[in-house]
């Protein structure tokens, strides 16, 4: 979404930081405006915080009506970064890291800004001692609406709160979430949850599974009392601190060594990202016993799910890119060929997509483009129909988390399409969803098993639940049995249209489902396109995969 220079104030004659706001050519607008805004209520977050644990924040400066936050300038290195190259930190190192956060998230909460994103990524270590909480960019104030996408949020899917993951209200506990995971991290040498695995499925486990336990020693009291599920029963801050005080015998400048900000060969570190970046991530859905269903942030936004991909990082401040003054903003580096402007050029388009995106489809954040692709390439005179794709046969598991048996399928999927996995519940019935999607994200292969469905509901029960939960689907036509898949099977087609975020216009997609038995377990295959593609969705990817298809049960 930007970049952060290292510039110098020629008014005042100090170094500072500066955040630039990257726009590619081609965002609509009001998607504009939102990350400008998004800047500026950086800016606000930050601004009524006066903090010695709080990177400072100096100015807002406007270019073209640009915004460009002027921030302190920290020469350390992430705590992240410190972590991969030197492993875990000891327990005095640790609790210091933990006393600081925690003074710097007490000020915040006190102004009414919960943080939402605290991570190693987002705690700067200097090597005068000084430990700060940066990186207030998805910074909530309760005085303020939210501006995260309907049906979405923001967050890193290794250190987010579970109540947030799965759609719930964002309070200040959240925040007391993410400070244990940071101190799981440090005290681990790795996060509580995969950082580097698929996203869906980290979430799934953050919200579905058991809380990973630190070993034992003097901290995992704390982060076990910080890492409840159910936020009325974490710790406060105060509590935090008081516990870990004791544990800090040395000063801060004494607990940092020098060999921390250098990489184990000896260079200074240089700008990595960090696997644990920011995205944008669909929530998931949770049992609460006697509750039913958590409900999400809005309706489901459409098929299309999380691209496994990481979001661009800014590099940290003791590493950041040289400007020559604060305003006006950089100029271009002056002999650059026309060849590099271009890669420099697509490759800022293509981080802030995944970025702004966070890995949901491209063609969901990108500007001013049609969600609609044709389904056919007209060449002069001649219309040229795709050749159907070729199937590759793959091997998948739609086992509940518990472990249940019969969920293992064969399948043949469209080469190149990527595999998602993760945790769901259908009708108060756990289940695991398996889905394929296009390169360019516009069709989705989903394949979802019901352990024990049939024992009391036949397939059209599913179907009619799936209305009750979305009543935009349109069935087109009567049900039919699926070809193979005996009398009691069901095929159904159907559309459901929606709004795509930034746009006026709708798009309106078809969704060929095939529910079928195993045992008395339901079997649910599907697949999803736009409309302007479905007649070769069926004949091309739907029919042959429906007979591709072999299930365990």
């Amino acid at each position: 979404m930007g970049t952060v220079w290292s510039a110098y104030d020629e008014f005042l004659h100090r170094p500072v930081a500066v955040k630039e706001v990257r726009l590619p050519p081609g965002v609509p607008a009001s998607q504009a405006d939102e990350l400008r805004e998004r800047t500026l209520r950086e800016a606000r977050a930050i601004a009524v915080l006066s903090h010695p644990n709080v990177i400072i924040l100096h100015d807002v400066a406007r270019e073209n009506d640009e915004p460009f936050v002027v921030m302190e300038l920290l020469p350390s290195r992430s705590l992240a970064h410190i972590l991969r190259d030197h492993g875990a930190l000891t327990v005095e190192q640790a609790a210091a890291i933990g006393i600081a956060v925690a003074s710097a998230l007490e000020a915040a909460h006190a102004a009414g800004i919960t943080h939402r994103d605290v991570k190693p990524g987002n705690v700067l270590v200097a090597g005068d001692g000084r430990i700060k909480l940066t990186d207030f960019g998805i910074a909530r104030n309760v005085s303020e609406a939210t501006m995260t996408r309907t049906g979405m949020m923001l967050g890193s899917p290794a250190y987010i709160a579970p109540e947030v993951a799965s759609g719930g209200a964002v309070v200040p506990a959240a925040d007391l979430w993410g400070l244990g995971a940071t101190l799981f991290a440090a005290i681990e040498g790795s996060p509580p949850y995969d950082a580097d695995g698929d996203p869906l499925e980290t979430v799934g486990k953050v919200v579905n599974g058991k809380v990973p336990k630190p070993g034992p020693g003097p901290l995992a009291d704390v982060i076990g009392a910080l890492m409840k599920k159910e936020p009325s029963k974490r710790i406060t801050l105060r509590e935090v601190r008081r516990r870990l005080y004791p544990l800090q015998a040395k000063t801060l400048i004494d607990l940092f060594p020098a060999e921390l900000f250098h990489t184990p060969d000896g260079k200074k570190t240089t700008a990595h990202l960090d696997a644990t970046d920011t995205q944008v991530i669909k929530p998931v859905k949770v049992e609460k016993p006697g509750e039913g269903t958590s409900s999400e942030l809005a309706a489901d936004p459409g098929p299309l799910p999380f691209l496994n991909q990481p979001a661009a990082a800014p590099a940290p401040p003791a590493e950041l890119a040289p400007m020559p003054t604060v305003t006006p903003p950089p100029p271009r580096t002056p002999g650059r060929s026309p060849a590099a402007t271009v890669v420099l050029a697509l490759a800022s388009i293509v981080l802030f997509l995944l970025a702004a995106g966070g890995g949901f489809v491209l063609a969901r954040t990108a500007g001013g483009q049609d969600l609609r692709p044709p389904e056919k390439m007209q060449q002069g005179d001649t219309i040229v129909t795709q050749p159907p794709p070729k199937l590759i046969t793959q091997q998948g598991d739609a086992s509940t988390v518990n472990g249940l048996k019969g969920g293992r399928f064969s399948i043949g999927v469209p080469e190149g399409w990527q595999k998602f996995v993760a945790p769901h519940v259908t009708r108060g019935v756990p289940s695991t969803v398996v889905q394929y999607v296009s390169p360019d994200g516009r069709q989705v292969i989903r394949i979802e098993r019901l352990s024990g469905f049939l024992a009391d509901s036949p397939p059209p029960a599913y179907f009619s639940w799936l209305k009750s939960q979305h009543p935009e689907i349109a069935p087109i036509g009567g049900p039919a049995t699926v070809p193979g898949r005996g009398e009691g099977s069901q095929r159904y087609t159907y559309r459901t249209t929606e709004r795509a975020p930034g746009n006026r216009d709708s798009v309106t997609r078809t969704t060929y489902m095939d529910l079928f038995s195993g045992g008395t377990d339901l079997w649910i295959l599907s697949v999803t396109s736009t409309i302007e593609q479905e007649n070769s969705a069926k004949t091309g990817i739907f029919e042959p995969v429906a007979l591709s298809l072999i299930v365990d049960g």
